[in-house]
This record gives structure tokens, C-alpha cells and sequence, in this order.
């Protein structure tokens, strides 16, 4: 890859991971509400080890191994159908399912700023894994580079949604995500070399919380 090309690639991957970007991420705390609600969670140090887990065991490896397989299958319509179909049937509750599925239309939505014949590949309804890592290898963004940059905003949602619930400050929210990059690059490295075998999760706490979410009465998310 060429200088310029590799610029491009980096300012692309930029945008599409910026809190500013459009898919409305920050409506969605993935059911940590639910566990702040039920007293699992009470300080900065408790919401890191809680983040730290769903990179390794939990939603967010799962996604970093779905995000690594549509990069790699970008330009097939039909392995990209399957591995949507697959991505939703992991959805562990109603409110995961519509948070996935929402965020990927509205990243397919917003990435049309950038034109490619990818987005006729991609089906509707992609969960946003997919839909982010189809559209990455499509403009030749590097898989590696990739996951990193999804898993740090998935980390930063969690830590944000944290702090608005009260069980951290924004220094505590920095010192979480610096804290949590080596955690950040070791998943990223491990999940370029995955395949679908490796899906799986041993969060069966962080799991119940997102189903328990869906009949909380008082709520600031959506999940």
C-alpha cells in the first residue's frame, strides 16, 4: 500500500469509528444499566474489570471475530449473507439484537459518503461487526488496524455509558481506556488469526443484565 492510500485508509477508519460519526452508539450501554441498576457494578475499578471481560470472553470478542471473518469474506454477497444470519442468531436477547442490527444500518447509511460496490453485497439488516469490517477491507483499511479501532470505541462506549450512570468520572474514564490498551491490542492480534470456532462467551452475568435491561423501568438506554 502506497503512502497516500495508507493516509486515505487511516482518515476513513478515523471518521467511521469517531464518536461523531452517525449510528447513535451512544443510546446503547449494552446492559450495563441493567448492572448498575442491580449493584454489580459500584466504581471505576468495577466497570474495568466488567469491560476487560466482555473483550476477552464476552459481546465484544464476539464481535471482534465476526468483524475479522466479513473482512476477509467482503467481497462474497453470499458468505457475507450467512455471516449476518449467524450474527444476529448470537444476539443473546431482544435489545442486543436491535442494537446490532440498528448500528450496522445506520454505519452502512453513513459509510455511503464513501462509494463502493460493497454496499450492494452487504445484506440489509448487517449487524454492525460485519458492516464494519465489509466496508474496512473494501477500502483497503487493514484488518489489524481495524479491529483495533473498533474494540477502542466499543471499550470508549462502555466507559462512556459508565460515566453517565455515575460509576465513574471522566478521569476514571480516561485512566480505564489507558489502562485497557494492551488488553485492546492482545485481542486484536489474537482475533486476526481467528476463525468462527473461536465465537463463544463466558459473560453469563454481562449476558442476563442485557435480557434484564429489557423490563427495567427507569432507563437512559436503549439496552
Amino acid at each position: 500500500m502506497t503512502a497516500k492510500r495508507s493516509v486515505d485508509a487511516l482518515l476513513r477508519l478515523l471518521a467511521w469509528m469517531s464518536p461523531a460519526f452517525p449510528v447513535g452508539a451512544f443510546s446503547y450501554s449494552g446492559g450495563l444499566e441493567s448492572a448498575v441498576n442491580d449493584r454489580r457494578l459500584a466504581n471505576a475499578h468495577d466497570l474495568r474489570d466488567w469491560i476487560g471481560l466482555l473483550l476477552h470472553r464476552g459481546t465484544l470478542w464476539n464481535d471482534a471475530v465476526l468483524l475479522a471473518q466479513a473482512w476477509r469474506c467482503h467481497d462474497d454477497a453470499g458468505d457475507l449473507a450467512k455471516l449476518a444470519a449467524l450474527a444476529q442468531a448470537l444476539a443473546g436477547s431482544a435489545e442486543r439484537y436491535r442494537e446490532t442490527v440498528l448500528l450496522g444500518e445506520a454505519f452502512m447509511d453513513a459509510a455511503t459518503a464513501w462509494p463502493h460496490d460493497v454496499f450492494s453485497r452487504l445484506p440489509k439488516g448487517a449487524p454492525y461487526p460485519v458492516a464494519v469490517g465489509a466496508i474496512a477491507a473494501a477500502h483497503g483499511v487493514g484488518l489489524e488496524d481495524t479491529l483495533a479501532a473498533y474494540l477502542h470505541s466499543g471499550v470508549s462506549q462502555f466507559v462512556s455509558a459508565g460515566i453517565r450512570l455515575g460509576v465513574a468520572g471522566q478521569k476514571d474514564g480516561v485512566a480505564i481506556l489507558a489502562q485497557l490498551e494492551a488488553d485492546i491490542a492482545s485481542v486484536a492480534d489474537r482475533t486476526t488469526a481467528s476463525t468462527l470456532d473461536d465465537l463463544g462467551s463466558a459473560t453469563i452475568l454481562a449476558d442476563t443484565a442485557s435480557m434484564r435491561h429489557e423490563i427495567q423501568h427507569t432507563r437512559l438506554f436503549r439496552s
